[in-house]
């Protein structure tokens, strides 16, 4: 029969080089491996990972329109979102865009929080399940749109955390709404203040992740993770449920033998397949219902908030964001922070967000001494 087309505009993929995001087809087998004819999945790439699969203002677009037009694509079982390579999912917005161009300028950086706002909601809204396949870490902003996602599936080599109050924003791009409802109030205030990384074992733990399997491979064979302590723990399958980072002479070693592995996500595209297996045996109907039920627990919180704190956001690029985002895009591997107690001693003082003011606080991110800020 003919279709009709319910897309709001085509879409382009967008050229094959630089930061993009990629839009494929793929088949989908049942869970004997046998492949199923006249159904897919797709799978929606944020590719930048020079940059650690960051997202830039047209990936954002683009996101936005994958989910939209998977939602539309009458075979397609779910969606599989993840990132290029095996370092990153995603650690957010492309910082030298936010601090070369969004910095000091609210109202740009408010429509682009139209934007980032939209990407969030069209993965909520979006007809299809979708899986985050955590690739690699997950921080910032790619914590928040990993969130969004109806499913995680891990390789246990990811970090997850926020990046907000440590460079100059809040994490209100949906970790405020969600990391509570996943992991309780307590371990969400604790990761969206103090900006510490959990391990994968840990955010399987804390309810982060529907699923975790190994990556790194030594000498031919899986092993966990070597840079956390492993507990007695496991599940069914002999996986380790939880781990602590390790330290002293116990992460040197961990170190030396992360060294000699090679980083291999079969495992992980095992799992998600297996998953897929598992959705295509439901009624659609009622699976889509289903997860627009479950999802109601995010959007009451997301639909509340997401509007005053995009305001929030915009203004901010003023004065601490202006400040945190060049910090850690004009800093070095030493130094990517502003000059937190310095910064706060001067506000005590009565100083104001002028240039001066904002020269000063960067001076150690610039490597300079106070004396040498212009």
């Amino acid at each position: 029969m003919d279709f009709k087309d319910h897309d709001l505009t085509p879409f382009t993929p967008p050229a094959a080089d630089g930061a993009r995001v990629d839009y494929e087809e793929r088949p989908l087998r049942d869970a004997r491996g046998n492949a199923i004819d006249g159904l897919h999945s797709v799978r929606i790439t944020l590719n930048n990972p020079q940059q650690y699969n960051s997202y830039t203002t047209q990936m954002v677009k683009d996101v936005i329109l994958g989910m939209r037009r998977a939602s539309n694509d009458r075979a397609a079982v779910a969606v599989v979102f993840t990132g290029a390579g095996d370092k990153a999912f995603c650690t957010g917005g492309n910082t030298a865009e936010y601090a070369e161009y969004y910095a000091g300028r609210p109202e740009e950086y408010r429509q682009y929080m139209r934007l980032f706002n939209d990407m969030v909601s069209a993965i909520l809204a979006c007809d299809k399940p979708v899986i985050c396949r955590v690739n690699g870490m997950r921080i910032g902003g790619g914590q928040e749109i990993g969130m969004a996602c109806d499913y995680s599936v891990a390789q246990d080599l990811a970090l997850f955390g926020q990046a907000g109050p440590r460079h100059g924003s809040a994490p209100d791009g949906g970790s405020t709404d969600f990391l509570p409802l996943f992991v309780g109030v307590e371990r969400g205030m604790e990761s969206c203040t103090l900006c510490e990384s959990w391990s994968a074992h840990q955010a399987h733990r804390y309810g982060l992740l529907t699923d975790l399997v190994p990556a790194l491979k030594v000498d031919g064979e899986y092993v966990p993770n070597p840079m956390v302590v492993l507990d007695r723990w496991t599940d069914d399958y002999g996986r380790v449920v939880h781990g602590t980072p390790k330290a002293g002479a116990e992460r040197a070693a961990a170190k030396d033998l992360l060294a000699r592995g090679t980083v291999d996500l079969t495992l992980l595209d095992e799992a998600v397949d297996a998953l897929l297996a598992k959705l295509v045996m439901t009624f659609p109907g009622c699976l889509t219902k289903t997860i627009e039920s479950v999802r109601k627990h995010k959007l009451a919180h997301w639909d509340k908030n997401r509007e005053t704190n995009r305001a929030w956001l915009a203004l901010n690029m003023m004065t601490e964001a202006r400040a945190g985002f060049r910090a850690f895009n004009e800093g070095s591997k030493a130094c990517r922070d502003a000059d937190f107690v310095l910064m706060r001693r001067l506000l005590a003082e009565g100083r104001t967000w002028d240039d001066a003011f904002l020269e000063e606080i960067l001076a150690k991110a610039h490597g300079r001494s106070l004396q040498e800020a212009p």
